[in-house]
């Protein structure tokens, strides 16, 4: 079965540089190169013979090393996916709502400290949420709105990726460990079809300090993969997964593509692929998709 590397770099020239290195790679492991299909000037489809999905990683990543290129090594075959599942804070938005909201109490130095913990893994998720939600206790539910209008930002690529992968009929769902305050705004505003997250209590005029039960952490998220993919009667290979988080983890490594973005090394080190360097319209490269089929 034939495999598929995708380059996506920043621009032209970065790309052309990469391509004669990953060409080199893949000409080192013996495998024929079948062919090379231009998705744009900043990315490219190389489709090798051969099915040792391994090797060409581990080649490519040499060879593509301290160069600003993302790839992605896959199977050719079943590369458009029938669903999104993506993370929120970090992932399609640049901020950490929670750090964010806490700012406006004068928390945020220390609420973020156990954010960064909780999203490298060094915390369990829900006791961590549970802490920080709880220090913002009294805060005005002003605090919200205040938060999304001033800091909440779609991260480059982010209404384009739900939009495109919408338009030639894939399902896509963003599911955040964060609140549906925030949830429900950005997935209309990028064009997601729904949302999950976290429910934040207030008594009518400011945050109790409690979130609602159950917590929507990392098993909640494969489950979300899960169900989604059922929905439509389709395999998780079928699936792709994005986010940056420990808690992300279980639903990048069950998707059929699981991609870490500007991810947290635990993520960045057993995800299927990264993107450090380029946007999310890498994910649409990634699944051969051509720059003029983007919406």
């Amino acid at each position: 079965m034939p495999t598929v590397l995708t380059l996506v770099a920043r621009d032209f020239n970065a790309l052309h540089d990469a391509l004669s290195d990953a060409l080199e790679a893949v000409a080192g492991l013996g495998n024929p190169i079948a062919d090379t299909q231009s998705l744009s000037d900043v990315a490219i489809d190389i489709i090798v013979q051969g099915d040792d999905h391994a090797r060409l990683r581990e080649r490519a990543g040499a060879a593509l090393a301290g160069q600003a290129v993302d790839f992605c090594v896959q199977p050719a075959e079943g590369r458009r996916k029938q669903v999104l599942v993506a993370d929120m804070d970090s992932t399609i938005i640049s901020c950490e709502c929670l750090d964010e909201l806490a700012d406006f109490a004068g928390l945020k130095a220390e609420i973020a400290e156990i954010t960064e913990r909780a999203m490298a893994g060094e915390l369990a998720f829900e006791p961590a949420l549970i802490e920080r939600v709880g220090r913002l206790k009294g805060l005005a539910l002003e605090a919200l709105q205040q938060t999304y209008d001033q800091r909440v930002t779609l991260n480059p690529g982010a209404a384009r990726l739900a939009r495109t992968m919408s338009a030639h009929g894939a399902r896509c769902v963003l599911v955040s460990g964060g609140f549906e305050f925030f949830t429900s705004r950005v997935a209309q505003v990028a064009g997601f079809a729904s949302h999950r997250a976290n429910r934040l209590i207030d008594d009518g005029a400011c945050l109790t300090g409690e979130v609602g039960r159950p917590i929507l952490g990392r098993e909640a998220k494969l489950a979300a993969l899960r169900e989604e993919a059922a929905s439509l009667a389709a395999p998780l290979s079928a699936t792709l997964a994005v986010g940056d988080g420990a808690n992300d983890l279980a639903m990048i490594e069950a998707a059929g593509l699981g991609v870490a973005y500007r991810a947290k090394p635990i993520v960045a080190a057993r995800a299927d692929a990264r993107v450090d360097f380029t946007d999310l319209t890498a994910l649409l490269y990634f699944q051969g998709y051509g720059a003029d089929e983007f919406v």
